[in-house]
């Protein structure tokens, strides 16, 4: 069992410092250890200068003490008490380095060293008004950092040197408690933003763990399940997009079985005619008429499954993009006259008139097969469902507004108000009780419409950026406008 857990433990691991909330936490974290970096360098910089100016400031008013106070003799010097501190050095030296006396925390090695530094000094600033030279120094052999002060001296007794005053630079450890102060503080911070962050971080990405789980559960047949944050956010706005697109797909899972099922039932009713019909000539003799009438059946079912055949299979090249439009200036009259003159026959053989309006010139950017094609479908629903007496279809074009249109009307029975959102739905019929058209022997039905073509209208109108309108008055008739964007 033990050695199951470990390459899981390790996936664990591996994952999460993979995981978009380490590489965050991670981020958050440098970025602030930089920033608490530069500022506690800054601190560290200013609190440096203050306490330097406040010690040069200290051992020169201490200086002038001096320069008031100091006894210069054979023997040495002497000055009052109170001014210098037990950490305070002061030598007096002779203009050729050499130490005259000292006082002080020093030794005589050191004494002389100083000596010979506060005459380089000197040499180097020249000779400043106030006659004072500062300088630091490192660690003397008291393990402190000095601060000096040197002024040249005049002696009566006839000869000149300088008075070298020093004091610890930083006689509290000021410099080494803010070091800790300032270490001590960022590491604490830092080790609270990490905990913090790893919190904030985990809180923020948890629903985005929510979002994964539930596409995870999520399948082609429970497609109706939803994340429905609440959040105003970012990943509030993510999962929103998300159950948008689960509600797409939902809706495109939906139409592509009510699609494959009505295309079933669709092809069942002419194969099961087709069967009944070669069963019934096949069980008996017949004579040559009932052979021809049982033939006329089974092409006319033949001539409708080769019509729905080929209108799914454009339905089906136009759902995957497999349609090529190409779009070039098309005259929609042209269109709207060659559709006439190669339906005419068809119309005079179903008794109806095809009418034309004003055709004036319009033209728009399309693909002239395609137009045709959609206009064809519209005359020929015109010429299947036009009942009365007076059967017509009228066509005609124009332009309005900036845009071409073209019309198809018929003089039918018309349809009904609660049937027009659905008329361009895929296999949607008004009647659905019917799905052939009788024959006229009273027997057999002959091949009607397959309830796919206003489908395509409207497909075309849109892959031309144009749209589809109907109207239509029960008992009056239907008219169909499509409009496109003329040029």
């Amino acid at each position: 069992m033990k050695s199951e857990k470990l390459p899981a433990m390790g996936k664990r691991i591996g994952f999460f410092f993979h995981s978009i909330r380490f590489r965050l936490v991670l981020w958050f974290a440098a970025i602030l250890a930089i920033v608490l970096a530069a500022f506690s360098g800054f601190v560290y910089y200013r609190q440096s200068i203050d306490i330097q100016a406040t010690a040069v400031y200290g051992l020169e008013r201490k200086m002038a003490l001096l320069n008031h106070t100091l006894t210069i003799s054979s023997a040495g010097f002497s000055y009052p008490q109170g001014i210098l501190q037990d950490t305070d050095v002061l030598i007096l030296a002779s203009s050729d380095g050499q130490v005259v006396a000292s006082h002080g925390p020093i030794p005589t090695e050191d004494a002389s060293a100083l000596a010979s530094r506060a005459i380089q000094e000197h040499a180097e600033h020249g000779n400043p008004p106030d006659g004072y030279v500062t300088w630091s120094q490192g660690a003397l052999k008291p393990k402190a950092n000095y601060l000096f002060v040197s002024v040249p001296l005049e002696t009566p007794f006839g000869w000149n040197g300088l008075v070298i005053l020093g004091s610890p630079l930083d006689p509290t450890g000021s410099h080494a408690s803010l070091i800790f102060t300032l270490v001590a503080g960022s590491l604490l911070t830092l080790a609270i933003a990490l905990l913090g962050g790893f919190w904030l971080a985990d809180r923020a990405m948890r629903p985005v763990h929510t979002i994964t789980q539930t596409a995870r559960t999520i399948g082609e047949t429970d497609l109706n399940r939803r994340l429905n944050m609440k959040t105003k956010d970012e990943l509030g706005e993510l999962a929103n997009t998300f159950d948008a697109m689960l509600g797409r797909l939902q809706a495109a899972f939906e139409r592509q079985r009510q699609f494959v099922a009505d295309a079933s039932h669709e092809l069942r009713t002419p194969l099961t005619i087709v069967n009944l019909e070669t069963s019934r000539v096949l069980a008996n003799r017949r004579t040559p008429e009932e052979y021809q009438q049982a033939l006329a059946v089974v092409h006319s079912e033949n001539d409708f499954m080769s019509s729905l055949v080929n209108d799914l299979l454009t339905l089906a090249r136009m759902d995957a993009g497999q349609t090529v439009v190409e779009k070039v200036p098309v005259d929609l009259s042209d269109v709207a006259v060659e559709t006439i003159e190669r339906l005419t026959p068809l119309s005079n053989r179903n008794g109806v008139k095809l009418e034309t309006g004003e055709l004036p010139e319009v033209r728009i950017l399309g693909d002239r097969k395609y137009l045709n094609q959609m206009i064809s479908n519209l005359v020929e629903n015109g010429i299947k469902y036009t009942t009365g007496e007076d059967k017509h279809v009228r066509i005609e074009t124009g332009r309005s507004n900036g845009n071409a249109w073209v019309r198809v009307s018929d003089s039918g029975p018309g349809i009904a108000p609660e049937h027009l959102p659905h008329l361009f739905d895929r296999f949607y019929r008004i009647d659905k009780s019917r799905t052939r058209e009788d024959s006229g022997d009273g027997n057999h039905p002959t091949p009607g419409g397959s309830g796919l073509g206003l489908s395509i209208v409207q497909w075309i109108a849109r892959v031309h950026e144009g749209d589809i309108h109907v109207e239509s008055t029960v008992g009056v008739g239907t008219s169909f406008e499509a409009r496109f964007k003329a040029i």
